[in-house]
């Protein structure tokens, strides 16, 4: 790898998976510490000027954008500043720019996959946060590369997967929409993705734009949860027996997740040539690196 590669978040489960992957690549990210609050403007502004990586992949508050439970609409705005001033600085420095969202652009109303050309109608806080931050990047730094993801699956305890398994040791019921359907990706498999994107860039391809990428066979949360306890009895005893089937609808969370969520990959297929990976297949390592936290 020639370019220089920065690492905003190495910290995280994303980015831990990023720098093990590297590794065996013999890829190397300079993965600087994050300042007391974490990264603003100003520390973005003093970092980029004295460093001037080649490349920077922000996953910086992967956490929030993609596993916290609850986030404050303060913060959002405070991250959608610190992105806004990334982008300018990328733009400024000619450095290019990997920055990560999501599936929650979409307000889940369309039931076959989207493509990148859909048009972005957010729900909830976190998606129009991420809405807002794809528009900052795209007007200050041309130079990037927005990659989408499904549902991810980390290793965190107190992430998605990590609540959810809390929630089966404790509970005797568990219910799950059994009409809400999207991609399941691994951090693992995320990790890949951005791997093989900045491989191609360090090979000078002026491949800007928006991509998508989901685990291979869309599923219903039910369906995720079912494979998951499966998984996961191999190495802890479960209080509840089975999760039982509810409708979007009625689901606590129904106002700020999109009911489809359900991405297409061709572009970024036809483009970098990745190819979706099964994601049942990441299960069994998912939640091994999992139960050796907790």
């Amino acid at each position: 790898m020639r370019m220089r590669l920065m690492l905003l978040g190495g910290g995280n489960a994303l980015g831990q998976a990023l720098i093990r992957l590297g590794a065996e690549e013999d890829i190397g990210f300079l993965a600087p510490r994050p300042p007391e609050g974490g990264w603003d403007a100003a520390s973005l502004t003093q970092l980029l000027d004295e460093t001037r990586p080649d490349a920077v992949i922000n996953l910086a508050y992967y956490f929030d954008w993609f596993q916290a439970e609850v986030v404050s609409e303060e913060r959002f705005m405070a991250q959608e500043r610190a992105v806004e001033r990334l982008a300018e600085l990328c733009q400024h420095h000619a450095i290019r720019l990997l920055q990560p969202s999501s599936y929650r652009v979409f307000d889940g109303s369309r039931a076959t996959a989207y493509s990148e050309k859909e048009e972005q109608v957010p729900l909830g806080l976190r998606g129009q946060a991420l809405w807002r931050i794809e528009q900052s990047v795209r007007a200050a730094c041309p130079r990037h590369v927005l990659l989408r993801f499904g549902w991810l699956l980390d290793d965190s305890v107190d992430g998605l997967l990590g609540r959810f398994l809390t929630r089966a040791e404790q509970d005797t019921e568990l219910f799950l929409a059994d009409d809400r359907r999207g991609n399941p990706t691994p951090v693992d498999d995320a990790a890949r993705v951005i791997i093989a994107v900045l491989k191609q860039l360090d090979c000078l391809a002026p491949l800007w734009g928006t991509y998508h990428y989901g685990g291979y066979e869309a599923t219903t949360s039910l369906a995720l949860g079912q494979a998951i306890l499966a998984e996961a009895r191999a190495f802890r005893r479960l209080q509840v027996e089975e999760i039982g089937p509810q409708a979007h609808a009625a689901r606590p969370d129904a106002a700020d997740e999109p009911q489809h969520a359900v991405l297409a990959c061709k572009k970024i297929l036809h483009t970098f040539g990745i190819k979706p990976r099964a994601w049942r297949a990441g299960l069994p390592s998912l939640l091994d690196r999992y139960y050796r936290h907790v």
